[in-house]
């Protein structure tokens, strides 16, 4: 089986194309993180400034300890919550390219069993132990590819229970650090 200059160049569209598509929500993403920068840069300018003129106006030192407490809750929780965003971001952009890459994979793998089983039809007589042979190494390669998914999407999973228990406690530990409301 010989490919022809027009499935050749099919073939280096449609990579370029995956390409592309690619580029553009990495930059998507890159842009999201960015942009949640800035804000969360903002609002913490802001904050400090608002907590400065809170702080520059106490009138003693307990009202100063006071002050100073109570800003630690607001501030794991915008801790917690910036690191939840942030992990959001990545993980939508990364499951963009898992899901980019698997149909690939997928294609690429359907284009070889046709052209085994291509090659197998036009095979000489008694090959057929050879043709069993590389379609037994094929699926093997598919459970392994298929194993591999599944872990990483197991590892993935365990790693957003993680990030929510963290934030979770950060944000416990900030309302249990506050002052109590007399």
């Amino acid at each position: 089986m010989s490919l022809t200059p027009e499935q050749v160049m099919a073939t280096h569209k449609a990579n370029m194309e995956t390409f592309f598509g690619l580029a553009n929500k990495a930059f998507d993403g890159m842009e999201k993180m960015v942009e949640l920068n800035l804000s969360t840069s903002r609002a913490a300018l802001t904050d400090v400034g608002t907590q400065m003129q809170s702080m520059l106006s106490a009138k003693d030192p307990q009202e100063l300890l006071s002050l100073q407490t109570s800003m630690l809750q607001p501030l794991a929780e915008k801790i917690a919550s910036y690191n939840r965003q942030m992990y959001e971001i990545a993980s939508a952009t990364s499951a963009e390219f898992t899901k980019t890459l698997e149909a690939q994979v997928a294609d690429a793998q359907k284009a070889f069993t046709n052209l085994i089983d291509s090659t197998a039809k036009n095979a000489p007589a008694g090959s057929e132990t050879a043709v069993a042979v590389m379609k037994s190494a094929v699926s093997a390669a598919t459970n392994a590819f298929e194993s591999m998914q599944k872990a990483v999407k197991q590892a993935t999973d365990m790693a957003q229970a993680n990030i929510s228990a963290v934030a979770e406690t950060a944000a416990d530990a900030a309302k249990s650090a506050a002052p109590r409301k007399r």
